[in-house]
């Protein structure tokens, strides 16, 4: 059974909670267990962490820490394939996919580490006399609640920038799925990251993940997950006037012009909701397509709909299984519903040969035309289903993409750079893609939504601006 990693060392819980199972998505059963952790752990981990700020980690330079977090994306992309294997497994996701994010991971700390001496800060021309700095600050202790769906990304997205800047962090992984997350850690511990630098508590969302959300000596939260939780963690940090960043999600839309370079488009679109079986909350789920291409264009996404095949991650397919027997049910009700009430199933791929029976596995299907009204075209289904809703014209399209409750992501596909300028501007989404979809995972490039997409920027060099705090300084020197 996996243990605790506090302050440098793997500990027992000291909670008493029953253990957790590890369930394997592709085949619907356990093959190992972790420790559920508590408030008390939770307590050791944020006071591992706050001796840390005091100790080894907090004298750092930033130079040093940044060599540190170089020497972990070297470690990471050398066990690669172990890394994959583990995450595959965990996941359900397909190898390829597993490595991409691997790959990606160790690309997070190599980014970040280079960038750690490289915040600067100001000096402000005020009055005679006086000489005025403006520096950038590590919060202190800062929390980070991982999501499932990609938890050795997440943990270089959330925790590489936080310890570029020098902050001491506590991580909460999901209990569905965290086992990369705790090998992830004994790689930092390898690279030379000090003890307390890194803590992490095993555990479920209403036990671990409330303590540590809650807890008065953390200076800092970030969550990934749903909406309704994030409102939650949001509540319990406004209780200690804590910053929270906070990415819940979305339903962004793919919308194709009568002009689309539609070649281009359309592997890209496939891809854009198949990947990771579509929980990923930056999927493209809403095709819109302008009237005029339609027809046309709606029956080449199906013949590529029926063609995607989904499997375990050693088949290498285009989707693995769903997480777990509650996200299967959820993505099965959507599906189950919409047919029942009469909105055409365009294209449904299909579940490979040899797939175990009790695995957690959907085919991607394809809905179209559907209502702008429907539950398919507004919510989040999160999982490998596309809703195709034709659109009039350009008003039209800008009217329907900001129609949903959420703005993460949005793709224009247009040969005219004045629409794709018009149309970007207008969209309510914190990011804009052009005749493009993802941009290969973008760790450079600040990512984060607007409305119930959540607030706040992971990613790119705004990260460090996110993970810190400013402190002017002021200092009388005389005429």
């Amino acid at each position: 059974m996996h243990t605790l990693f506090i302050d440098g060392k793997w500990t027992d819980s000291q909670d008493g909670l029953a253990p957790l199972a590890v369930i394997n998505p592709a085949t619907g059963e356990a093959f190992d267990q972790i420790t559920s952790g508590g408030s008390r752990d939770i307590d050791r981990a944020v006071a591992a962490a706050r001796a840390a700020l005091d100790g080894p980690w907090g004298r750092m330079t930033a130079t040093e820490r940044g060599r540190v977090m170089q020497k972990m994306a070297s470690i990471i992309l050398e066990r690669a394939d172990t890394l994959t294997a583990l995450e595959a497994r965990d996941t359900g996701k397909p190898l390829a996919q597993a490595r991409a994010d691997i790959v990606s991971t160790a690309r997070y700390f190599e980014f970040f580490g280079s960038a750690a001496d490289k915040v600067h800060g100001q000096i402000i021309p005020y009055l005679s006399g006086y000489n005025v700095s403006v520096v950038r600050e590590p919060y202190g202790v800062t929390g980070h609640i991982l999501p499932w769906n990609y938890p050795a990304q997440m943990f270089g997205r959330t925790l590489a920038p936080a310890l570029a800047m020098g902050n001491a962090t506590v991580l909460k992984p999901s209990e569905d799925a965290c086992l990369s997350s705790l090998a992830l850690v004994e790689i930092a511990a390898e690279a030379g990251l000090p003890p307390g630098a890194i803590n992490l508590v095993t555990g479920l969302g209403e036990t671990a993940g409330a303590a540590l959300t809650a807890h008065r000596d953390v200076n800092y939260l970030t969550f990934t997950g749903s909406p309704e939780v994030g409102a939650m963690v949001q509540r319990a940090a406004a209780e200690n006037h804590v910053k929270c960043v906070l990415e819940l999600g979305g339903k962004s839309p793919q919308i194709i012009f009568d002009d689309a370079d539609l070649d281009l488009a359309l592997p890209v679109i496939g891809r854009a909701i198949t990947q990771n079986a579509g929980q990923t909350c930056s999927a493209g789920s809403r095709l819109m397509i302008q009237r005029g291409v339609y027809d046309a264009f709606i029956e080449r996404v199906a013949e590529r709909f029926s063609a995607l095949r989904a499997g375990t991650p050693e088949m290498d397919l285009d989707c693995g299984p769903l997480i777990n027997a509650t996200q299967l049910k959820r993505v099965s009700g959507f599906i189950d519903r919409a047919r029942a009430a009469g909105v055409p199933l365009l294209a449904q791929g299909t579940i490979a040969p040899g797939t175990p029976a009790a695995g957690y596995f959907v085919a991607p299907a394809l809905f179209g035309p559907v209502d702008r009204q429907h539950e398919l075209a507004c919510d989040e289904v999160f999982g490998p289903v596309l809703s195709a809703i034709p659109f009039d014209d350009e008003a039209d399209a800008i009217r329907l993409a900001n129609a949903t409750e959420y703005g993460l992501v949005a793709a224009i596909w247009s040969r005219d750079g004045s629409r794709q300028a018009r149309v970007a501007k207008r969209m309510h989404c914190g990011q804009v893609f052009i005749n493009c979809y993802g941009a290969g995972g973008g760790v450079e490039l600040p990512f984060g939504g607007v409305k119930k997409s959540g607030h706040g920027r992971e990613k790119g060099f705004l990260a460090l601006e996110e993970v810190s705090v400013l402190k002017t300084i002021v200092q009388f020197h005389g005429e």
